[in-house]
């Protein structure tokens, strides 16, 4: 229902110029938001950023309009949310991410004023806090709405037999349920997101999606496609998967990693299931290349990987070095080297002797000398297992670096 504002700072000079400074800031953040211990990691899964990008939109525009905003204006943000239902995450976590969100919004957004216009926040927090009214209530009527479609208990039914299928589960059966096929022996897919670029993982999800007989589920780590095996899939699942999600060479980028295992029964998805999710952590880790993944293309590193206990231990290793980050860098360039001196001297732009130097520093610190084939391939070991480790707090501060001192 439209209904008129009253007359008095919406129409004042000083209100223009708060909203225009407010605006501006916020549309900034959301440009370079990144999840961290500030967000939930959810919200990277959602394409938080684009959904930010059309609430702070709509927000600034309905501060100037002469009505209530229409469920026809919330539209966009609406489809987002119900979208996200049917791909499997709860209104709950929806609704805490734009609680979470507007709050952290807010909060960043209101440095850009002024001291003489702090009066003016009590009219701007209730404009927002009507405008997370509406929004919400358009959400929540659209979801009721949705939920009384025919469509709802096709979607359940496919979470359902994707959870069991899993879990190594006797696929459960409905009555009167719809009858859904399901093949005998799949591609799993383990979906790991690093930092994507808005829309990535949208436009994944729906190319996994449309393929015939696939299921897809919401695990806690991202996103799992069981996809059914086509007759000769198993020699290379990795080419077959990207052949039939049409992943061409220009969209290989190290914005999301797809760890691939073959199941040729049902009984074997679980263990592929658990090496699928490996392969794809472990990539993310690693920062490998290639966007899908398989053991077989980095055995060397899924071991390390699958060591489960013994993964923090083999990582303590390299704990002498965490003082001294250019004997790292020169351990990371002497393997990426191929053990070759003069290389590794060229691409960190330093001497040989100073390589040699360095080597030796790291096999007196740590006790495993680079030089014997023994110690290299524990320090080898060591280095991946500290990047698995290490990874959740590298991808919370992407952009720290450590100081450097002279070795």
């Amino acid at each position: 229902m439209a209904h008129s504002r009253e007359p008095g700072p919406a129409h004042d000079e000083q209100w223009q110029h708060v909203i225009a400074r407010a605006h501006a800031r916020a549309a900034g953040l959301a440009t370079t938001l990144k999840t961290d211990d500030l967000l939930p990691h959810s919200m990277l899964d959602a394409d938080f950023v684009p959904s930010v990008q059309l609430n702070i939109a709509l927000f600034f525009r309905s501060l100037v309009m002469e009505h209530e905003l229409t469920r026809e204006d919330t539209r966009p943000i609406v489809e987002r949310a119900l979208r996200l239902v049917r791909d499997g995450m709860s209104l709950e976590e929806i609704l805490t991410n734009y609680r979470v969100g507007t709050a952290f919004l807010w909060s960043e957004s209101i440095l850009a004023l002024e001291p003489e216009e702090y009066p003016l926040l009590p009219k701007l927090g209730l404009c927002l806090t009507n405008y997370l009214n509406l929004v919400v209530t358009h959400i929540a009527t659209t979801l009721i709405e949705d939920s009384r479609q025919p469509r709802w208990d096709l979607l359940e039914r496919q979470g359902e037999i994707a959870a069991d299928l899993l879990a190594g589960r006797e696929v459960s059966g409905w009555t009167g349920a719809p009858d859904i096929p399901i093949a005998e022996s799949f591609i799993v897919a383990a979906v790991r997101l690093g930092h994507p670029a808005p829309g990535t993982l949208t436009a994944l999800r729906d190319r996994l999606g449309r393929l015939p007989g696939t299921f897809l589920y919401r695990d806690n780590g991202g996103w799992i496609a069981l996809v059914p095996l086509r007759p000769g899939d198993e020699r290379d699942p990795a080419s077959a998967l990207a052949s039939r999600i049409v992943l061409s060479s220009s969209d290989i980028q190290t914005e999301c990693w797809i760890g691939v295992a073959t199941a040729l029964t049902r009984a074997d998805i679980p263990g592929a299931y658990a090496e699928a999710r490996t392969v794809a952590e472990t990539a993310r880790a690693l920062g490998r290349p290639e966007t899908i993944c398989t053991r077989n293309r980095m055995i060397f590193e899924y071991s390390v990987a699958a060591g489960g206990p013994t993964l923090t231990a083999l990582a303590a290793l390299l704990d002498p070095l965490a003082a001294h980050p250019a004997l790292l860098e020169t351990l990371d360039a002497f393997i990426d080297s191929q053990f070759n001196h003069n290389v590794s001297a060229q691409a960190l732009f330093i001497h040989r002797n100073t390589v040699t130097y360095r080597l030796s520093r790291i096999a007196e610190l740590t006790g495993y000398d680079p030089l014997l084939a023994s110690g290299v391939s524990t320090l080898m070991a060591a280095r991946v297992a500290q990047r698995i480790v290490t990874y959740p707090a590298r991808a919370a501060n992407p952009h720290r670096r450590g100081s450097d001192p002279v070795v």
